[in-house]
């Protein structure tokens, strides 16, 4: 991880910006002392020379007004007590030398500076003329010349400085190397940890948070809530990776256990048929045989419409038809539903249900799934010769339904996942006809969906279950509702000939179908697209149609609204028989002009159902 190794450390570079910026505030201040220092000399000397000149020159003013060189002269060697001066001259006011001393007059002359009062600089030497006055006029100049230790004392000076400096230097980086850490360490201490975060995936590393409420803590804070979330979301993103592969598990689970569900009833339907070949004569043999293959196409028909519950369900489509009902009832058709299957293996089944009513606003089928759905897993997870019970119990507002067995049992950690899709408690091979593990699925949401709940309780695994289904009390009906409840879907006998048009571009079913109401006394004509159904229509005018949504050449919709946009059409019942139920499909078809949806397979005991209410429609009028 040679990426992950810093070139220059933090604490260096900081250093190197602390030390820079120190050292150029030093050598700044150290610049502006040498320039003030520099003036400074300067002007003292040039103050200190120009009241040299303006003594001697007052000392020697009336030399030049009584013309006596001899005397201005003697005034000037008094110059001989300031060694620095190492030349002057007195210039009358023509300009010509009038006195000297230490210098050439003629390499001297006042012209040589810019002004009357001017200074110059020359090197180490340093030059100036001041006016002699008298009675307010110029009389003449003195000019003076002399040497200044001016550099010198600057270059002592910078030595100074140099050292000043030095000290400022040591002592910065001594404060830094104290100091530092309160800020190096924490961003330190994140480098680290974050290297080691790359190197060792380890996510629940922190960095301790500095004292104070500054941008460095808040940086250190800042970081360990990032690694906070980073931490759950890679949490997170390893339990939806599990979940995802769990779930795609259990799909190729499922698509195995559906193929080898559909297998189940599908070999001895063919078995069945082959043998009704070979032994059609002997009426006992066809008996069996049409007994197998119902129970078989049953159970076909039942994996099928698990499918399409789980799919309407997850999907928000399935509508409760709610109604005032006696849970008692509920559970005593339940009970007689799921006797085939108690039976089968012998169970011991106690029942303890309430003497009254117990009444319930629910889906009566749907409340009926779910409990014949919690007998049958009882039984069949049972042992030969187990113990099941059903008792049904009312406290406070609330009526709980339980079925307890002692049984395979469920181990504490699976008894969530076995609400899940497609979750299955015995996925062994000798697990038999197990289904396609979304009944408790089903039976847990169509629960949640009545305002109820559906749970499990098992001390663990050989110990037996029991599942709890509450459901919310409702008010009793003003009148007896019982009769709801305990309806049994017995087909009306059929009474009358009816006129029907069955049309379907499903040759075997549309025949098939036909045949069965021939057989209840029924004149059917059948069509395999929608123009040939519109035409038997015309031709016949039956009461009742039986239309396949999906026909060729015009679909059952288009026919519906054409037979329902035709002024003064005859009375004529429209059923669609359509693979399409959900309640979009339903929507659909009403909205078309049918009076009734059947969804495929259909049971020929609705078909009667409609044609038993049509007669008896027709004789009231």
């Amino acid at each position: 991880m040679t990426g992950l190794q810093p070139r220059r450390s933090l604490r260096r570079k900081i250093m190197l910006v602390v030390m820079t910026a120190t050292g150029a505030a030093l050598l700044l201040s150290a610049l502006a002392l040498l320039t003030y220092e520099l003036y400074s000399n300067r002007s003292a000397w040039v103050s200190d020379l120009q009241s040299q000149a303006d003594l001697i020159g007052q000392s020697v003013e009336p030399t030049l007004v009584f013309n006596d060189p001899k005397a201005a002269q003697e005034a000037l060697a008094a110059f001989r007590l300031r060694p620095q001066i190492r030349a002057a001259v007195l210039f009358d006011a023509g300009g010509r030398p009038f006195a000297s001393y230490g210098a050439d007059p003629a390499e001297a002359h006042p012209t040589t500076l810019r002004a009357e009062r001017d200074v110059r600089f020359d090197g180490a030497e340093l030059e100036l003329t001041r006016p002699v006055m008298h009675a307010g006029e110029r009389v003449g100049t003195v000019y003076l010349r002399a040497r200044h230790d001016v550099m010198r004392r600057v270059l002592g000076y910078v030595g100074i400085l140099a050292l000043a400096s030095a000290a400022g230097l040591a002592l910065a980086a001594l404060i830094f190397r104290q100091l530092h850490p309160a800020i190096t360490r924490p961003v330190v201490a994140m480098a680290d940890v974050s290297r080691r975060i790359i190197e060792d995936r380890n996510y629940d590393l922190r960095v301790v948070v500095p004292q104070g409420d500054d941008e460095v803590a808040m940086l250190v804070t800042a970081f360990n809530r990032m690694l906070d979330e980073l931490a759950t979301e890679m949490t997170e993103r390893r339990s939806a990776e599990a979940a995802l592969r769990e779930a795609d598990r259990r799909k190729d689970e499922f698509l195995a256990t559906l193929a080898h569900e559909l297998r189940n009833p599908l070999a001895p339907l063919r078995t069945g048929l082959a043998l009704l070949e070979r032994a059609d004569h002997d009426p006992e043999v066809r008996h069996r045989m049409r007994e197998m293959m119902k129970r078989q196409l049953t159970q076909m028909v039942r994996l099928i419409d698990d499918l399409l519950e789980v799919s309407r369900i997850t999907r928000g489509k399935l509508e409760l038809r709610r109604e005032r009902t006696d849970l008692v009832a509920l559970a005593r058709q339940a009970l007689e539903a799921a006797d085939a299957a108690l039976v089968a293996k012998s169970h011991d089944v106690t029942v303890r249900l309430p003497d009254v009513p117990v009444w319930v606003d629910v889906d009566v089928a749907r409340m009926i799934q779910v409990l014949v759905n919690l007998l049958n897993n009882a039984a069949k997870y049972t042992p030969a010769h187990g113990r099941i019970a059903l008792t049904l119990e009312v406290e406070g507002g609330t009526a709980t339904v339980a079925v307890a067995d002692n049984g395979l049992g469920i181990d504490p950690a699976r008894q969530q996942s076995i609400f899940e899709l497609f979750v299955q408690l015995d996925t062994s091979l000798e697990r038999g006809a197990a289904g396609l593990g979304i009944g408790l699925t089903i039976a847990r949401q169509l629960m949640q969906m009545h305002g109820g709940t559906l749970d499990v309780r098992s001390a663990g695994t050989g110990q037996g279950s029991t599942f709890t289904a509450a459901l919310p009390l409702a008010e009793a009906p003003q009148t007896d509702a019982a009769a709801s409840a305990t309806r049994l879907a017995t087909p009306p006998a059929a009474a009358g000939t009816i006129d029907i048009v069955v049309a379907d571009d499903n040759v075997d079913f549309a025949s098939s179908f036909a045949a069965m109401l021939r057989l209840d006394g029924h004149r059917v004509r059948v069509a395999h697209d929608g123009r040939t159904a519109l035409q038997a229509i015309d031709e016949h005018a039956p009461s009742v149609a039986f239309l396949d949504v999906g026909m060729p050449r015009m679909n059952g919709l288009e026919l519906a609204s054409l037979l329902r946009g035709r002024p003064s059409a005859p009375p004529l019942m429209l059923v669609a028989v359509t693979g399409w139920g959900q309640e979009t499909d339903r929507v659909r078809v009403r909205h078309a002009g049918f009076d009734h949806h059947l969804t495929k397979p259909i049971d020929f005991s609705d078909a009667q159902a409609l044609l038993e209410r049509l007669r008896t429609e027709t004789e009231r009028r």
